[in-house]
């Protein structure tokens, strides 16, 4: 069965509080195991501005006797459910009456336990209702000195309101009297509005409520956020499709992690750029972390750093590990050792020797020269200078993104491996295979980007309209929007005409950051991406290592899946 109400949307969730509907409801049961026990009777009110706008009452017959000690603790035995309603008749009405509205209980966690466990037993989808608890509420809003107990007879009693009997109706009448005026005291702290009173209740430090007012004048845009320090230091760089409802869930207590606590702590304003698209917005995040290097920020502030395979200029070259992005270059690698790992798996199927760089892992077959630390050491054993050559070569295309010959002669060895029953042997090969392929594969899908001197996509904007970015070199040089009704084309020459200038140099990226490159390419590539124009025909070389990549992701599912080796096959 469909659900029966939504989960409130961000902008009802802004609504005043006056205008805000809830439905309070109360249940007995025979016990309290949600799963064990069953509902006998529910009660709920729908109230608005103070207004009741509905009340529900019924007995449910629970299929089984009701325990004596619960007789005795609600007066409701065996005998008045004789002619009740099942649960089955009873959910889908309640689930009417509560739709669209915050579901609100004393104890609630007990009361949509119950609920739930019901709905699954019928099988009726449960709604993501938004769920109000007013014992939570009132432990957050009474000290311990005025309510030592926030039993609902207590604070009936406290409040002066509707007396609970242990039936449900009158219970869900005490909740709704006891909600009124535990939002009374919430509305002289500040808190007026769904949002704030769903933000009130967490576990959040004074320190990250007092400072919600930073997110008050932010746009409801996408874009860019900067939190920043006392010195007016970037403190944290984030990106958002909204602005102010991003920046404002860091004062609630959805915010659980003690680094942003302490960053709040710290920060005094927020900055903000709006943006055209969430591609720009990721983009400029990405440049800003560059820029800034916050000390909150874990990810992308060295964007440059990184590691590189590249061959050394010698009379018998060899895979060195460079930090510099040299024109020819594979990689870049997170680390040394992931480069050095696939530079020994290379030298072992290509005859390179690996001498002089350090491999963190040994080539278990192929040759290597033994003297290690001595430059300029002659070919392997039993290779001539000409075939050492030719097999340099090969790995200088390869790197290149010209030629995947290494990784056909490694697949083929799979095979034979495979063919052989050692299964082992040729599982680690091709995981081995993967890592190199991996590396091959995706700075080949940046090369086909980067080499556009200049590529114009477009992508719907999901209401009539569309998105366009200017690419060049693999930067973004400019993006827009043109709503609906608006001539797209018109709105691409401005773009293009006000695009930044890029100055590309000859590396393997020319110029680009790997992050954002790859950000781009995932845009640019998705299904509903159109190009509008390039520089250049957009292409990936047959011959290179692009076409791997339903292999790699073949050798991964194998891999994950402890299964027997995927043969080589068909790559293209």
């Amino acid at each position: 069965m469909a659900s029966h109400a939504r989960q409130l949307t961000f902008d009802e969730l802004e609504t005043p509080l006056r205008d805000t509907t809830f439905v309070v409801v109360d249940l007995e049961t025979t016990g309290a195991s949600a799963e064990a026990d069953a509902i006998t009777e529910i009660g709920a009110v729908k109230i608005r501005g103070g207004e009741v706008l509905g009340e529900l009452a019924t007995l449910v017959d629970p299929g089984r006797p009701v325990p004596p000690h619960i007789v005795e603790l609600t007066g409701i035995d065996s005998a008045m459910l004789v002619d009740a309603p099942r649960i089955e008749r009873v959910l889908p009405a309640f689930l009417e009456f509560a739709h669209g509205a915050v579901l609100v209980a004393h104890n609630a966690p007990f009361d949509t336990g119950f609920l739930r466990a019901a709905a699954r037993r019928c099988g009726v989808d449960w709604p993501a209702f938004t769920v109000l608890c007013t014992v939570k509420l009132a432990r957050r809003v009474l000290t311990r000195d005025e309510a030592p107990s926030v039993r609902l007879s207590n604070l009936a009693r406290m409040f002066s309101a509707t007396t609970p009997t242990h039936r449900a109706l009158d219970d869900a009448r005490a909740t709704v009297d006891v909600l009124h005026a535990l939002i009374a005291r919430v509305g002289n702290l500040g808190v007026h509005s769904l949002t704030e009173l769903v933000d009130y209740l967490p576990d959040v430090t004074p320190q990250q409520r007092a400072k919600r007012a930073l997110a008050a004048s932010l746009p409801r845009s996408p874009g860019v956020y900067l939190f920043r320090g006392p010195s007016d230091e970037v403190l944290y760089v984030g990106t958002a499709v909204d602005l102010r409802r991003r920046v404002r869930t860091y004062f609630t207590g959805s915010e659980t992690r003690g680094r942003m606590k302490e960053m709040i702590g710290l920060a005094e304003r927020v900055d903000h750029v709006e943006c055209a698209t969430a591609l720009e917005a990721g983009v400029r995040e990405l440049r800003l972390i560059a820029a800034h290097t916050p000390p909150y920020n874990r990810r992308s502030k060295y964007p440059l750093r990184g590691w590189w395979l590249t061959l050394t200029d010698e009379a018998f070259p060899r895979s060195t590990v460079v930090r510099t992005p040299v024109p020819g270059a594979l990689g870049p690698f997170r680390s040394r050792t992931a480069a050095a790992d696939v530079a020994a798996t290379v030298a072992e199927f290509t005859g390179l020797r690996t001498c002089t760089t350090r491999i963190a892992r040994r080539s278990e077959h192929g040759p290597a020269c033994a003297r290690r630390g001595i430059g300029g050491c002659p070919a392997p054993e039993g290779l001539s200078a000409d075939a050492y050559a030719a097999n340099a070569e090969r790995v200088r295309r390869f790197y290149a993104g010209l030629d995947a010959a290494p990784l056909t002669a490694m697949t083929t060895r799979i095979d034979e491996l495979s063919a052989a029953g050692l299964y082992e042997s040729a599982a680690r090969l091709r995981d081995r295979t993967r890592e190199v392929a991996e590396a091959a594969t995706g700075l080949a899908r940046l090369r086909s980007l980067v080499e556009l001197d200049e590529f114009v996509v477009a992508r719907p904007d999901g209401s009539g309209g569309w998105e366009f970015a200017v690419v060049r070199a693999g930067r973004l040089a400019a993006a827009g929007l043109a709503p609906r009704g608006t001539p797209p084309m018109l709105t691409v020459e401005s773009l293009v005409r006000g695009a930044q200038t890029i100055v590309a140099d000859d590396g393997p990226l020319r110029g680009a950051t790997r992050e954002e490159a790859a950000l781009v390419l995932r845009w640019v590539s998705a299904p509903d991406a159109r190009i509008v124009a390039a520089s250049s025909p957009y292409r990936s070389l047959v011959a290179g290592p692009g076409p791997w990549t339903p292999w790699c992701a073949r050798a991964k599912t194998a891999r994950d899946a402890a299964a027997p080796p995927v043969p080589a096959g068909e790559v293209s």
